[in-house]
C-alpha cells in the first residue's frame, strides 16, 4: 500500500491519500480527541504524540498537529498507523450514521438554504477538499449565513481570506438576500 501526501495551506495540517475509499458518503470531524472511540482509526491516530485533530473525507484524511513538533518526527508513525489500520479490514467509523453534512433548516427561508446549500456543495466544497478540510451549512439568519469549517479549514491562517473574499462573494453573487458569511466553532 503506497500512501500520498499533500501540504494544505494550514501549516499545521498535513492531507493523507490512502489510495482506498475513507469514507463513502459526507465526512467526519475529530477537533480534539474526545468522541474518537467512534472511529477504530481516529483513535489510534490519536494516540501519536502531537496529533491535535483528525479529519475524513472520501478519498483522504486530514491530520493536525501541535506546533511543537515537526512532521519529519511524527509522519513516519501516522503512515505505519494509517497502513496498519487499512491492511486489519477495520471500519473507519464503527457508527456510519454520525457523518456530518449540512445542518437542517426549517421555516421561511427554506428556498434561499437550499440556494445556499447547492453552491456550497457545487463550488465551494469541492474545491475546499481539494486542500482537505470541508466546509458546511450551519445557519441562516437576517441575511448571514453561518457555516462551520473542518479539517485543514479549521484554524487555517488563509481561511477568513477564504471565506470572506471567496465564499461570502460568491452568495451575495447569487442570491442578493445573503449579507455576509461568518464562521461558526463547535
Amino acid at each position: 500500500m503506497f500512501i500520498q501526501t499533500e501540504s494544505t495551506p494550514n501549516p499545521a495540517t498535513l492531507k493523507f491519500l490512502p489510495g482506498l475509499t475513507v469514507l463513502e458518503n459526507g465526512t467526519v470531524d475529530f477537533p480534539s480527541s474526545e468522541g474518537a472511540e467512534k472511529s477504530p482509526l481516529a483513535s489510534r491516530l490519536f494516540t501519536v504524540g502531537g496529533v491535535t485533530g483528525v479529519f475524513f473525507g472520501r478519498d483522504f484524511i486530514t491530520i493536525t498537529k501541535n506546533d511543537t513538533i515537526d512532521w519529519e518526527h511524527v509522519k513516519p508513525a501516522l503512515l505505519g498507523v494509517i497502513m496498519d489500520h487499512f491492511q486489519s479490514g477495520k471500519p473507519v467509523m464503527l457508527d456510519t450514521d454520525i457523518v456530518s453534512g449540512h445542518a437542517d433548516h426549517d421555516g421561511e427561508d427554506s428556498v434561499i438554504v437550499g440556494q445556499i446549500k447547492e453552491l456550497l456543495d457545487s463550488r465551494v466544497r469541492p474545491a475546499v477538499a481539494q486542500d482537505g478540510g470541508d466546509i458546511t451549512f450551519y445557519g441562516f439568519e437576517r441575511g448571514v449565513v453561518y457555516l462551520q469549517m473542518q479539517g485543514a479549514c479549521a484554524g487555517c491562517p488563509s481561511s477568513t481570506m477564504t471565506l470572506k473574499m471567496g465564499i461570502e462573494n460568491l452568495l451575495r453573487h447569487y442570491i442578493p438576500e445573503v449579507t455576509e458569511v461568518r464562521p461558526v466553532d463547535i
